[in-house]
C-alpha cells in the first residue's frame, strides 16, 4: 500500500479559496493537542473549540463534530445510522489519514480527501464563531458555526455527553 502524504495548512487554505469558504487559519505559537490547550492559546472558552472525530461504521467513515470538552456518545452516532454502539469504532491514525487526509488532532470539518457523511452536535450552533482543526498541530481555523454546518453538509443532532457525565460509556 502506498503511504499517503498528509494534507496540511496549505491544502486547507487552497480548499477554502477554491470553494469560496469564509474562514481564517490562525497559526499559533505552540501546538494545541487538547481542547484545553487550544482554548487557552486562543483566549476563548473550550466550548468554542470544535473537534472532528472520525468513526468507522461497517468499514465506512463517518465524521462527528463535537463541542468543547463534551464527549461524543457512540450510542447516539450509532442510533442515527441504525447500528449499536459497538459497531461505531474510532478510526485509527491510518484511517484518519486515508479518509480525512489530515493527521489526528489537526482534522478540519471540511476539505477531506473524500466526502464523508458528517454529524454535528447541536451545541456547536450556540456559538457565532468556532475554532476547528486547521491542518497542523499549531493551526486552528476560525469560522462561523453556521458556515461549518453549511460547508460540511452536516446533520445536526444531540451527539454529546458532558465530560463529567461520561462514566460507563
Amino acid at each position: 500500500m502506498t503511504k499517503l502524504k498528509p494534507l496540511g495548512v496549505k491544502d486547507l487554505e487552497a480548499y477554502l479559496k477554491q470553494e469560496g469558504i469564509p474562514g481564517e487559519i490562525l497559526i499559533l505559537d505552540s501546538p494545541t493537542p487538547t481542547v484545553e490547550t487550544a482554548a487557552k492559546a486562543l483566549g476563548i472558552e473550550p466550548d468554542q473549540i470544535v473537534k472532528s472525530i472520525l468513526f468507522m461504521i461497517n468499514e465506512e467513515p463517518v465524521l462527528a463534530l463535537g463541542c468543547g470538552l463534551d464527549l461524543i456518545d457512540r450510542r447516539l452516532v450509532g442510533k442515527y445510522f441504525e447500528v449499536g454502539r459497538k459497531k461505531v469504532k474510532m478510526a485509527d491514525a491510518d484511517g484518519v489519514l486515508k479518509y480525512g487526509g489530515y493527521p489526528i488532532g489537526t482534522v478540519p470539518p471540511i476539505g477531506h480527501r473524500q466526502l464523508i457523511p458528517t454529524l454535528m452536535d447541536e451545541k456547536i450552533l450556540r456559538h457565532e464563531v468556532v475554532y476547528v482543526g486547521g491542518g497542523a498541530h499549531n493551526a486552528m481555523l476560525r469560522m462561523k458555526a453556521k458556515d461549518v454546518l453549511q460547508f460540511s453538509n452536516a446533520v445536526v443532532l444531540d451527539l454529546s455527553t458532558p465530560k463529567n457525565m461520561s462514566k460507563g460509556k
